[in-house]
């Protein structure tokens, strides 16, 4: 016996009640066409329903879906390629590489004729008297009879202020007491460098009768570095020499170069730039420089009195200045002796 199915109603389900509710609904009441046609929109079709567009295709892909090779874009990386050379590539420009020494400014050693440069070259020669302060200070810090006077000190007061441990504390404030006392006294005793420097005026070019000196500065770029100031001391002519010269003509006669000898009344170098030739240059252009003017048979050498040569600090004190005067000295005679070889 065959069962009878009901067929259902829909309109009693929930989509139906739903449907019921947006039509009973002031403001919301919709026609039944509207929801036919979002229904008949929102069914795909067969061929979109095969595969995932992220699932891989493992079938074999005709080469005649292809576009043509002409037709496809160039490659960014042929883009950049053409457009620019690459890191390795050897550049086949003519134009040699520049010198990384090109960037270096250039040491040059002249004569100095304006008042500015000439102004300068005294500020770095009042410089180097007031540096002597730090020398002469060391000096006398570290001379043995400074510290066994300063040891000899410390135990007397340590002998006489220590009594029990308690006392540890007046014995180090003392002894610290005495430590700075020290320092000023040698700072008092050093200060004359700083007088000789700020006396150091441009008086101290011109001699006696008004002749100015040479000034030779040494310049690395625009800034000048060492300085030499070189006073020439002419021999008076003899009236052998200057009637022989009057009758023959000699070329020292027609020049002025009656003789003499270059007296060297200050030569420095800045700090940082000791120890690495400039003073040497500056010592070799005095030599050239008093020859040219007073013949080749002049000499060259310090003055006594020269620029760096006052001492203000006892004598048993000065045993480092005495040695750079020496160095000084010989580099000199150096030059000196390898200007004559040439």
């Amino acid at each position: 016996m065959a069962r009878h199915v009901p067929q259902l109603d829909l309109r009693n389900t929930l989509v139906g009640s739903i449907e019921k509710g947006i039509n009973i609904v002031p403001g919301l009441r919709t026609s039944t066409a509207f929801f036919t046609f979002l229904r008949a929109n929102l069914v795909l079709p067969s061929s979109t329903l095969n595969s995932n567009t992220n699932t891989p295709l493992l079938s074999p892909y005709s080469s005649q879906y292809l576009p043509p090779l002409h037709t496809l874009p160039p490659s960014s990386l042929s883009i950049m390629s053409s457009s620019s050379s690459p890191v390795n590539t050897p550049s086949t420009s003519s134009t040699p590489p520049s010198n990384p020494l090109d960037s270096i400014p250039p040491l040059t050693t002249t004569i100095l004729t304006t008042d500015d440069d000439k102004t300068a070259a005294l500020k770095l020669v009042a410089d180097s008297i007031a540096q002597q302060r730090q020398a002469a200070s060391k000096a006398i810090i570290f001379h043995p009879l400074t510290l066994a006077i300063y040891a000899i000190a410390l135990g007397i007061v340590t002998k006489l202020l220590y009594k029990v441990p308690n006392d540890i504390g007046i014995v180090f404030t003392t002894c610290a007491g005495i430590t700075m006392a020290g320092m000023i006294a040698i700072r008092g005793a050093v200060g004359g460098y700083l007088s000789l420097a700020e006396e150091l005026k441009w008086s101290f070019l011109k001699n006696d009768s008004g002749e100015e000196d040479i000034v030779l500065g040494s310049r690395f770029g625009d800034n000048l570095i060492g300085a030499l100031i070189l006073r020439l001391e002419r021999n008076p002519p003899s009236p052998t020499f200057s009637t022989a010269g009057k009758k023959k003509g000699s070329g020292n006669s027609r020049q002025g170069k009656t003789g003499g000898q270059g007296v060297i009344r200050a030569w420095t170098v800045g700090v940082r730039f000791r120890g690495k030739g400039v003073g040497t240059e500056l010592l070799e252009e005095a030599v050239k420089s008093t020859r040219e003017k007073l013949g080749g048979s002049a000499e060259v050498g310090f003055a006594r009195e020269h620029a760096n040569s006052k001492m203000v600090v006892p004598e048993i004190f000065n045993g480092g200045f005495r040695k750079r005067e020496a160095r000084a000295a010989r580099a000199l005679e150096k030059v000196v002796g390898e200007s004559r070889k040439r």
